[in-house]
């Protein structure tokens, strides 16, 4: 399976991980605290966004947001995401966490056009993470999804990712990880998380190369499995495990989100 599969996997694979780094090539896949997080939850929130509103209004997004993450309130959200989904005051907070990435993905594959991608990316970061950083994390990672999907080559899209986005692709994972922490910025997760799709081979091994890196592990590999995913299969086994651990809700979300997806491909294919 393709698609926004690829981003929840990667976190539920990353989250037993991203308090217990490991830098083991070997790791185990899934251990007993393997779940899904935050990550998870406001992918699906921006999925729902793409299928229920065809206005796209940040309006609706901020409504599905608070929603979601209020029923589904034990998934490790950050200090301040916390307090703007508790606090009443749903203004944007000029945040520049990783939060904007591990959340966009849906974009990335929903989108007809590089345009559209781009001013989606936008909307859906901007709600809350309307700093630069912020908006700029969502951005690349959607423009990466969608010229994987239309079959843009890696250097095609590391070019274009830092020609627009300013990040240094050209560094290796190799000279990265000696001196890599946990970061929940976008500036120190999102390029990271790119690189990893850049240098991995197929989906679990991209995964595997974003949780070895020792940082925030289920966000790195939600942001770089939700890249490689549009051109490499998740795997059956790792696919019925992650399912296995959602809601009845997100399964049924994540089928219609599949079908919308593919609609729109045939469309463009017309």
């Amino acid at each position: 399976m393709k698609g926004i599969i690829g981003a929840i996997a990667g976190d539920v694979i990353g989250s037993a991980y991203e308090f217990n780094p490991t830098r083991d090539y070997t790791f185990e896949l899934f251990t007993p605290e393997s779940t899904f997080t935050d990550d998870t939850v406001l992918t699906m929130a921006n999925a729902l966004w793409l299928l229920e509103d065809e206005t796209h209004s940040p309006e609706k997004l901020v409504e599905i947001m608070l929603d979601m993450c209020r029923r589904y309130s034990d998934r490790g959200y950050g200090g301040r995401f916390a307090r703007w989904i508790l606090g009443g005051d749903t203004q944007p907070y000029n945040s520049f966490g990783n939060g904007s990435a591990m959340r966009v993905s849906p974009v990335g594959y929903y989108a007809k056009s590089l345009d559209e991608a781009l001013e989606l990316a936008k909307i859906s970061a901007e709600v809350t993470h309307n700093h630069p950083e912020g908006i700029k994390g969502a951005q690349a990672t959607a423009a990466a999804i969608f010229m994987a999907r239309r079959g843009e080559n890696k250097w095609e899209i590391r070019d274009y990712i830092e020609k627009t986005f300013g990040y240094d692709l050209s560094r290796t994972l190799e000279a990265i990880r000696p001196t890599f922490t946990f970061d929940e910025t976008c500036q120190r997760t999102v390029p990271e998380a790119i690189i990893c799709f850049l240098e991995g081979k197929d989906y679990e091994d991209v995964v595997r190369l974003a949780v070895t890196l020792a940082g925030d592990a289920d966000t790195l590999a939600a942001i770089a499995g939700s890249i490689v995913s549009a051109t490499k299969d998740v795997s059956t086994a790792i696919t019925q495990r992650v399912i296995s651990l959602l809601s009845d809700e997100f399964c049924a979300a994540l089928l219609r989100f599949n079908e919308l997806v593919a609609k729109r491909e045939a469309e463009l294919a017309l």
